[in-house]
């Protein structure tokens, strides 16, 4: 049996382990398997490479960093954005790669046609990592809200807000169960020349997007990245089965 599956914390909710059975059925493999590993320690990972028949993970929040110290090498990708959300794992050697990057620039571009804009991100973990990545490969100028970026939410004011015509929340606030966070940025200085995108699909419609959508702003959730960057995840995969 090939085994899959994803790491992280607090993940009960993730659609992955159903996207993928829910592949292997229609492609007829049969010997291939996906769970949900919840980890309350990335510790915990390490037992989990024991594991000979593992060929495969993905990650997710809180562990994409973290979960490079346990890795052999990292694609060249995975190496300059400091995060890892897919590991493949041939013959014993943990490869990690970013296919948040693939995932997030496609979707992206689904999203928005006008490149001449500038961008606020919502969070430095790993996924903010991927996410600054992809804009500045597409000469998007971007700053990071959060204690150690660019500002503070409390910085945060109309000309800011107005400057920056893209916001994307890159933190897991407002993600089911907890549905009723959300980032707390000046939604009042939104309209309808904003762009919001948040990573978080679960649940399809978060407090940040609503907000937005209520000032006019145009809004997206992750599903469509999360299905973009689960198929590259296969696609890296089914090279060493």
């Amino acid at each position: 049996m090939n085994r899959f599956g994803l790491i992280g914390r607090n993940i009960s909710y993730s659609f992955s382990q159903t996207y993928f059975e829910e592949k292997f059925r229609n492609e007829g493999l049969k010997d291939c398997s996906y769970q949900i590993f919840d980890l309350n320690e990335i510790q915990e990972a390490e037992k989990l490479f024991e594991s000979a028949d593992i060929k495969g993970l993905n990650v997710t929040i809180p562990y994409k960093q973290e979960i490079i110290r346990y890795l052999d090498k990292l694609s060249p990708e995975a190496e300059k954005i400091g995060a890892v959300n897919c590991v493949q794992i041939s013959n014993g050697i943990k490869t990690g790669y970013n296919t948040d990057v693939y995932g997030f620039e496609l979707s992206l571009k689904n999203f928005i046609l006008n490149q001449e804009i500038e961008a606020l991100l919502l969070g430095d973990g790993g996924a903010a990592r991927a996410v600054r990545y992809v804009l500045d490969k597409l000469g998007i100028k971007n700053k990071t809200v959060s204690r150690k970026g660019n500002f503070s939410y409390a910085e945060l004011n109309r000309y800011e807000i107005e400057k920056h015509s893209l916001v994307i929340n890159c933190t897991p606030l407002g993600t089911f169960p907890a549905v009723e966070q959300y980032p707390e940025i000046p939604y009042g200085f939104l309209s309808s020349n904003h762009y919001l995108f948040d990573l978080i699909y679960n649940p399809a419609k978060t407090r940040f997007l609503e907000f937005g959508e209520k000032k006019g702003a145009k809004i997206k959730n992750g599903y469509e990245m999360l299905k973009l960057q689960a198929e590259k995840s296969w696609e890296i995969w089914q090279q060493f089965l």
